[in-house]
């Protein structure tokens, strides 16, 4: 039996995934002066299906997480998952990050990170409840 089903899984994968984005578009920020610059940023839904599709596949076994998706830093940020996103005409000296567009995605990260430890939260909540409950007291 297992403790822990997919939806566990998935919302890990989801903050794995988020913060690795937040690290990239956080990288944008800081290197918006940086002349020739190219921003990068990581699409959610397909490194979150790779992880899953990874997951169900059984081709990796977890690290020590028992039901959970064997995902790390290492895996999301491999080589073809961050891409170069084309932000609009480059500056004078090359840059391409539109500080506007990337502190928007900076912010709506930040919102689905939140809402994704908001279920984890309620997820354990709830095995919290059945585990407390079920004593049988």
């Amino acid at each position: 039996m297992r403790l822990f089903d997919k939806t566990m899984s998935v919302i890990q994968g989801s903050l794995d995934v988020r913060l690795e984005r937040q690290g990239l578009l956080a990288g944008n920020v800081a290197n918006a002066d940086t002349p020739g610059f190219k921003p990068r940023d990581l699409h959610f839904a397909s490194a979150l299906a790779d992880a899953t599709r990874k997951h169900l596949s059984g081709s990796s076994p977890s690290d020590g997480a028992v039901g959970d998706l064997p995902l790390d830093v290492a895996h999301v940020a491999r080589p073809g998952m961050a891409a170069d996103i084309a932000a609009g005409a480059p500056g004078i000296d090359g840059n391409r990050v539109d500080l506007d567009r990337t502190m928007a995605s900076l912010s709506e990260n930040a919102l689905q990170y939140g809402a994704s430890t908001k279920s984890l939260s309620k997820k354990l909540t709830i095995l919290r409840s059945v585990i407390t409950d079920g004593g049988g007291g």
